[in-house]
Parts: C-alpha cells; structure tokens; sequence
C-alpha cells in the first residue's frame, strides 16, 4: 500500500511537539505564589542614566562576571564561563589598574564567589564542586558538602569574617548553573538554597540557614553581627543574626523590591552596594499564582520563552533598609545587567551572568 508521507507528517510532527511539551512540563513542579504588588519606579525611585558613562572591559570571549574581589595591589579578579549559554567551564580573569584583563587561571567550572583569606590564598565557590582553595595553579576542596550530606553544586556570595570563618550560601544541591535551570528555580518557587559557615580551624561546616529561595548574594554587617542574604526569585533580602541577644534568628531586611537582587557588597561607609539582575516582569509576577500556567511557560522551547529585559540597576542602601542612591541604565544600553556589584578605589565595577563584558563606573 502507497502511504502519502506529506499527508502524514504534520500529524506526526504536532504529536512529537505535543510530546515534547508534556515531558518537559513534567520536569518542573511550581508552587504558587502571591507576589507583592511592585512600587512604581516613577514615584518610588530617583531614575537616572548615569550608568550610561562608563568604561568596558572585554572578558577574552568569556562571560558571567559574577563577583569581583581585589588582592593587596589593586587588581581585580572576577569569575567567568566559557559564554553566555555555556557554562561547562570557565576561567578566572584579573583586571590590573590600568584595565588590562589577562586570565589568571582556567578553570573546569565557573567560579561564583571569591575572597582573598589573611594568608593572600584566594578562596571560592566552584560550580560542581563547593568551597576551594586556589594558591598558585592548584586548585584545593575544602568543602562539597552540606552538614546534611547535599552536595554543594551552586555555591555563592562568599564572605570570610575578621576571624577566619568563611560564610557563603549554596543555590541548589541537584543541578549546577544554566539558563534553563535558573528559568526553573524562579518558576519553581521552592526552597532549594542554604547559607553555611565554614571554619578553617576546625574545618567544620555549621548551617546558619537551611530552605533559601534562590539563596544569592550575602554580604556581613560592619560589626559582623549579622549577615544578609538576597533571595533573588522573591525580590526580598533577609538578615540573619550571628551575634547578641537575637543570635540564630533571621528577618525581612528589605521586601517587594523593584528587581531581582543578586550580590550585596559593603562599602567603606557602611552602607551596601545591591546589584539587579533586571528589573521584576509584570508578566512573570502575574503567573506566579498560577502553577498550571508556569508548568505551559517552562515548556516552551527556550526561544518562545520570556527573556529578562536589559536594564542596569545598582541601589546603594544603608544599615536601615533605607535607599540612599540609585544608579540606572533604564534601557540598558550600556550595562544592560548589573547582577555583581563591587567598590573599589573610587570606581563600582559590574557585572552580570551572561554579559560578556565587565563595566566600571566612576562615582
């Protein structure tokens, strides 16, 4: 018998697509989720373009400047991945002060966290791996799992304390980093994240905070009493007391933000610097309530799917969770992502995690 293949096919193609769609809606389990009504940006913030000047430094074809941390002759170093849809491996860059960036280390993962301990060894998180310890071309584990035994695969937001202890929080213990996967955590809504302290005395490992939505960026107080933590998918940031009567509790530092934080750094007057991934999706903060409608969005094929809208914004914020500066670029022309945020020597440099370039702003 003579089968008409043209007759045939887009059935067969529909179906196949049909299946494709019901796999991966599968492959994720979103909760629902109430998110805050968003103050408006026209009478809530001071809206500006001053991110527009700044100066670039090309990454040598990687991407993701995550985090910056500079060593006792002003250079910087910063993380980077392979490209902004590969994060199979990466690097780590140093920018000298003239703005030269070589690569200082590659590395078989990306690095998303970074800070020089009192010996000059340069501490970090590497994705699939946990806490390491780089001192010349070798690369150390000190920590991959949890108290609990969960395998540290997206570690970040690494801080060490005046005396030693190393704090970082760990994003998900069951994938490490892509796009894909970032797209699930926020769609998700679950708590998938912890914050943890390391000591290298004991080298024991203690759980500040277990159950983290979206665990990101964390930054110490100036007094080292408490520490905060963003928690990226609900636009909030949290403080969790280390020191003093109120030890071992936490609370909403800052909530219903306009964007989705990402790192924290202090500044030399004791305020901190919070980068933005991008600004909140009305779209995105409409499904969330909807579970069903998010399963449909995740299994989109990734060119159908929302992409984040560029726009750089960094809020510098005070001890009170009060907003002292704001700094934009409301179309992102420029820094079209400024997820790492960083001072130093009279400059902020930014990054993001699928920018193939850091920027530097002179305040």
């Amino acid at each position: 018998m003579k089968v008409n293949i043209n007759k045939i096919r887009p059935a067969t193609v529909f179906l196949y697509n049909c299946i494709l769609l019901l796999f991966s809606s599968c492959a994720i389990d979103p909760q629902a989720w109430q998110s805050p009504e968003p103050r408006s940006f026209e009478t809530g913030f001071n809206l500006n373009n001053k991110l527009l000047n700044i100066e670039k430094s090309d990454l040598l074809g990687y991407a993701g400047a995550e985090e910056f941390v500079s060593d006792k002759q002003g250079n910087i170093y910063t993380g980077v991945h392979a490209g902004p849809n590969d994060f199979s491996s990466g690097a780590i860059l140093r920018i000298d002060k003239n703005g030269l960036v070589e690569e200082y280390l590659k590395t078989d993962a990306w690095v998303t966290g970074m800070a020089f301990d009192k010996d000059g060894n340069l501490l970090a998180m590497m994705n699939g791996v946990g806490l390491v310890r780089i001192i010349g071309n070798t690369i150390d584990t000190l920590v991959s799992k949890t108290p609990s035994g969960q395998p540290i695969l997206m570690g970040t937001g690494l801080k060490i304390a005046s005396d030693g202890k190393v704090y970082f929080a760990n994003l998900s213990s069951t994938q490490q980093s892509s796009p894909k996967y970032f797209n699930k955590l926020i769609l998700e809504m679950k708590k998938t994240g912890g914050v943890y302290c390391y000591d290298p005395n004991s080298k024991s490992i203690e759980t500040i905070s277990e159950g983290n939505y979206f665990a990101n960026g964390l930054e110490l107080s100036p007094e080292e009493d408490y520490l905060l933590l963003s928690e990226t998918s609900k636009y909030r940031i949290l403080r969790y007391w280390l020191k003093g009567e109120n030890k071992g509790t936490s609370e909403v530092f800052m909530d219903n933000l306009p964007g989705f934080p990402n790192n924290i750094q202090r500044n030399k007057r004791g305020n901190y610097w919070l980068g933005f991934t991008t600004k909140r999706n009305k779209q995105l903060d409409g499904v969330h309530d909807k579970p069903g409608m998010k399963k449909l969005i995740y299994s989109l094929p990734a060119f159908l799917q929302p992409a984040p809208e560029k726009f750089g914004m960094v809020l510098e914020i005070n001890c009170k969770a009060q907003i002292v500066r704001g700094l934009f670029d409301m179309e992102g022309q420029e820094v079209s992502e400024a997820g790492a945020v960083y001072e130093h020597d009279g400059y902020l440099y930014l990054g993001g995690d699928i920018v193939s370039y850091a920027s530097k702003y002179k305040l």
